[in-house]
């Protein structure tokens, strides 16, 4: 009996060291170190953007500026269904409101939040441990950041904010380009009309003494919304307009440069993509530049800095972009110093 039962631990502790080992050569063929690969787990993304259509918001993108958010993430080393895993919020989720959809992904505890658009400042209603990467406005304005250069909370990221005068560029270029603009429409989000952007819109157009007129959307608007909302303008005696930037504004560029067509209404927006799709004129941030930063920001958050630490991105690059086919049917002549100074030129 001893020698069974000796026989029997022998044979017991040939296959733990036979378990070790094949473990262990595991761990030599893939390269990575045992220890290491214990601790990997795949990181939970959460992409929030209540505007934009969820495939969107996910790697396999075809949009140029989220494409660009993700490969910038690949290059860095994450790739989903490896190390990453890649939760989208976007118009589909967005059923009940985009503060509800904030609450419901806190709710989740991803690992992360890449939000987008002044949707963002929802979040820190509901969290302040889990990070927010935020591609938005002013994020001190907003209550997400205690300055620029240190944050100080859970947020981080950039901002499309240059301060107010950023709108009185954009009616002055409108002005140039139109110069009989004697009333100034204006087409945003309700979200922003007492947040930033409403105050500073006012305030530029009494500054070129301009009377305003205000079309609000919601996010999710419909083509019907928006034919309203470019007749409201006409009808309050508009005859220039302004498309306030917002994802809702940039994921609806050619319906929005159509209606302003249609209404005969020389307009200016914020991305490039509304003088692509027929708008008359845009003066646009890099929002490829900012995709990117954001994409480094989350790289930063996943290696274990502080988004309180990690200065939010304001960006400096602007581009003049204007449709001179647009011009030409809304019978405007674009004076030679304005095409003379613009970065992009549709025909």
């Amino acid at each position: 009996m001893p020698t069974l039962a000796f026989s029997a631990g022998l044979f017991r502790g040939m296959s733990l060291r036979r378990r070790d080992f094949m473990i262990l050569a595991a761990g030599v063929v893939t390269g990575v170190p045992l220890a290491a690969r214990a601790q990997q787990r795949a990181k939970r993304l959460a992409v929030f953007d209540p505007s934009e259509a969820s495939a969107a918001l996910r790697p396999e993108t075809d949009q140029r500026y989220f494409k660009a958010f993700f490969e910038e993430l690949r290059r860095l080393g994450y790739v989903e269904n490896q190390n990453l895993i890649v939760e989208a919020y976007g118009r589909e989720q967005n059923t009940s409101g985009p503060e509800r959809l904030a609450a419901d992904i806190v709710r989740g505890k991803p690992d992360l939040v890449y939000a987008v658009g002044p949707g963002a400042a929802f979040f820190k209603e509901f969290t302040t441990t889990i990070p927010i990467v935020a591609l938005t406005g002013d994020p001190i304005a907003m209550g997400m950041a205690d300055s620029l250069s240190h944050p100080g909370r859970n947020f981080t990221g950039g901002s499309i904010d240059t301060g107010p005068s950023i709108h009185g560029k954009r009616i002055e270029l409108l002005r140039e380009i139109s110069p009989t603009l004697s009333k100034l429409g204006c087409l945003l989000l309700r979200i922003q009309v007492d947040g930033v952007a409403g105050p500073a819109i006012r305030a530029n157009a009494e500054r070129a003494g301009l009377p305003l007129a205000l079309s609000l959307l919601e996010f999710g608007a419909k083509e019907a919304d928006y034919r309203h909302a470019i007749d409201s303008l006409s009808s309050q005696g508009a005859n220039g307009l302004m498309v306030v930037d917002s994802p809702e504004t940039f994921r609806n560029s050619r319906l929005i440069a159509q209606l302003a067509s249609e209404a005969k209404l020389p307009s200016i927006g914020a991305f490039r993509e509304y003088v692509e799709a027929g708008g008359l004129i845009a003066y646009s941030f890099d929002l490829t530049d900012l995709m990117k930063r954001c994409a480094s920001d989350v790289d930063q958050i996943f290696k274990g800095a502080a988004p309180a630490n990690i200065p939010f991105y304001q960006t400096s690059k602007f581009e003049l972009s204007i449709n001179l086919g647009t011009a030409s049917q809304l019978g405007l002549s674009v004076p030679a110093p304005l095409t003379a100074s613009a970065d992009r030129i549709v025909d």
